[in-house]
């Protein structure tokens, strides 16, 4: 490993990335980057459609981010066979020119931050010995990564992995059978941006309001939400609040999202922040967070977020986030995709102040919620194993090679000694 200023043996780590839009990818290693990584980063991106670096302009000035290679459009996994042949032909040109790139040579371990990434950077780390890691943020499902996506995944990028890394154990069960025996694998939260602090309380009056943290999309579950908002909350103040931009081609589903609030008499009482900078304090200000995904979600920030902010916090009762919130303890499960099971949770929040306090209190007291720094740390604890595990391989290797070697030369040493040979 190289020596980070001359101070400390710190590994020196790229992480690949396919886009610059903000997404929750991109948040978690922007934050651990603000939170003073203890690595020697550099971050490589793929050139996209938005201008600049998008929500890399946030970087420290000291860490390196490259723009390198080709275009990688969005929806390709789900688009017609053209479409996915277009887009193979740029994941090679990306991964050649990602291999040629020095920051790529001069790695001591590549992560790849989203699965794209992974698709290049597993191609890239084909024939080096560069230790290379991967995290997985969805479940390894064709439902979840797409034809195209889950067809990379089992065949390209898991057996190539040296180290996996997600968010709860759900993901990693559904990569397991595609992983080979000596890759490490390790359960390490997002960075969310949690911090320590004092939560504060719940309100008792005022206008109940009910909130969800995430870009708009369909299967983040806005539509399930809102239907059972609109059957829970038609005789309560209580208001209904977005905050998520809609990246990705999802301005339609807004649209949907604003004529169906119309449709069900709540439009006025429905409010669509888009992006949030301050997402901390948005959520401070909400009696209820919820998380309604229509697919089993391997976590999600959105809930650490909502549990470190001590909210009264609804998910469905699948995927990564049952790992962290337990039914009636420091939050409340609804059966997935059931806006009607939701609506009943809703009911039971809105009409009971002591239960929401009962609940955010045990939230805030969740165990296991990190900072983004311990999460960095957790992070650069695990890079050192898997190089010091690749490094472990390679020098078994090697032995193994010279010791077939030896043995080779030691029997045409003894045939060639032989009585009777010239």
């Amino acid at each position: 490993m190289r020596q980070a200023g001359g101070e400390s043996d710190a590994p020196r780590v790229l992480h690949l990335d396919h886009t610059t839009v903000a997404g929750g990818a991109e948040f978690a290693l922007l934050r651990m980057m603000q939170a003073g990584a203890p690595w020697r980063p550099c971050i490589m991106l793929a050139p996209t459609d938005e201008e600049g670096l998008g929500v890399y302009e946030a970087l420290p000035p000291e860490i390196p981010c490259r723009v390198v290679g080709v275009r990688q459009p969005a929806g390709v996994s789900w688009g017609g066979i053209s479409l996915q042949v277009l887009a193979g032909a740029r994941l090679v040109m990306q991964a050649i020119a990602t291999r040629m790139h020095r920051s790529f040579r001069e790695a001591d371990v590549v992560d790849a931050n989203t699965a794209r990434a992974a698709a290049y950077g597993a191609i890239a780390a084909r024939f080096s010995r560069v230790p290379f890691v991967v995290h997985v943020r969805d479940m390894t499902e064709r439902d979840a990564l797409g034809r195209t996506g889950h067809f990379l995944m089992r065949r390209v990028i898991l057996p190539r992995a040296d180290g996996i890394i997600s968010d709860t154990h759900p993901p990693l069960d559904s990569a397991r059978p595609y992983v080979k025996p000596e890759a490490l694998m390790s359960v390490i939260p997002s960075a969310s941006g949690i911090r320590v602090r004092d939560t504060p309380p719940m309100r008792t009056e005022g206008t109940l309001r009910i909130g969800m943290l995430a870009r708009i999309d369909p299967w983040k579950g806005q539509g399930v939400l809102l239907d059972a908002f609109a059957e829970a909350c038609a005789d309560v103040d209580a208001c209904l609040e977005f905050a998520g931009a809609a990246p990705f081609g999802h301005e339609d589903f807004l649209a949907e999202l604003k004529g169906r609030a119309v449709e069900l008499g709540v439009a006025d009482r429905v409010i669509f922040h888009g992006h949030v900078a301050d997402v901390d304090t948005l959520i401070e200000e909400w009696d209820i967070a919820v998380q309604a995904s229509t697919r089993p979600e391997p976590l999600g920030q959105n809930v650490l977020q909502y549990l470190a902010a001590g909210r009264a916090v609804v998910v469905a009762d699948e995927g990564g986030p049952t790992e962290w919130v337990h039914d009636e303890v420091n939050g409340l499960l609804f059966p997935a995709r059931d806006a009607r099971g939701l609506a009943e949770v809703l009911r039971r929040l809105a009409a009971s102040p002591e239960l929401r306090e009962r609940l955010g209190s045990a939230a805030a007291a969740t165990p296991g919620l990190l900072d983004d720094a311990e999460v960095a740390e957790a992070h650069a604890t695990f890079y050192h194993e898997v190089i010091e595990a690749v490094r472990r391989r390679v020098t078994r290797g090697r032995r193994t090679r010279e010791t077939v070697y030896d043995e080779v030369a030691r029997r045409i040493a003894t045939v060639t000694n032989a009585p009777g040979r010239a």
